[in-house]
């Protein structure tokens, strides 16, 4: 008699990457195909905050809308033909970069590497996007109430108005 096991080894950024994503204030949810033993065994290891195991492509995509009817953003990551519907679902669905064509095609992200790492560096870039428009935004709103009070009390011409205005919609962007 003998046992023969498998296991796909956890690359060793895995583990940082499922912690920066909660720091940044994601929830971690592992949906999986897999057997439930195995999912909480992986999961245990990388402190993932909820396991979803043996389900099939239809009832992941079906975990990710319940999710999103709950009210929340909902990130999906990964890299089967299997994960595709969810992908899709998702707000934002990320393939990794050596997942099914499907994967890839229905994402609206796909990673340049297989590693998990890359969707954290995803939100981190995102979040900076986000606070660099926040700022513009503020701006430039702040520069055309000026513009525009000086054209109202006569301090600017229509001429000095249409320069400044369209000027600094230009140096924002």
């Amino acid at each position: 008699a003998s046992v023969l096991a498998i296991a796909d080894p956890l690359k060793a950024t895995t583990a940082g990457a499922i912690e920066d994503l909660r720091r940044r204030g994601m929830k971690v949810v592992m949906l999986t195909g897999d057997n439930a033993t195995t999912a909480r065994a992986i999961a245990d290891e990388l402190r993932i905050d909820q396991v979803v195991a043996d389900v099939l492509p239809d009832q992941k995509h079906g975990h990710v809308q319940a999710l999103q009817a709950q009210g929340h953003t909902v990130v999906m990551a990964g890299d089967g033909v299997n994960d595709a519907p969810a992908l899709a679902g998702a707000h934002v669905g990320i393939a990794m970069q050596r997942g099914a064509d499907l994967a890839r095609l229905t994402s609206d992200i796909a990673l340049l590497e297989d590693d998990i790492a890359r969707v954290a560096d995803a939100k981190a870039i995102a979040n900076r996007t986000m606070k660099q428009i926040d700022t513009n935004f503020k701006l430039i709103v702040g520069a055309n109430t000026a513009i525009l009070a000086g054209a109202a009390t006569g301090k600017l011409s229509p001429i000095a108005t249409s320069v400044l205005h369209n000027g600094s919609t230009i140096a924002i962007l």
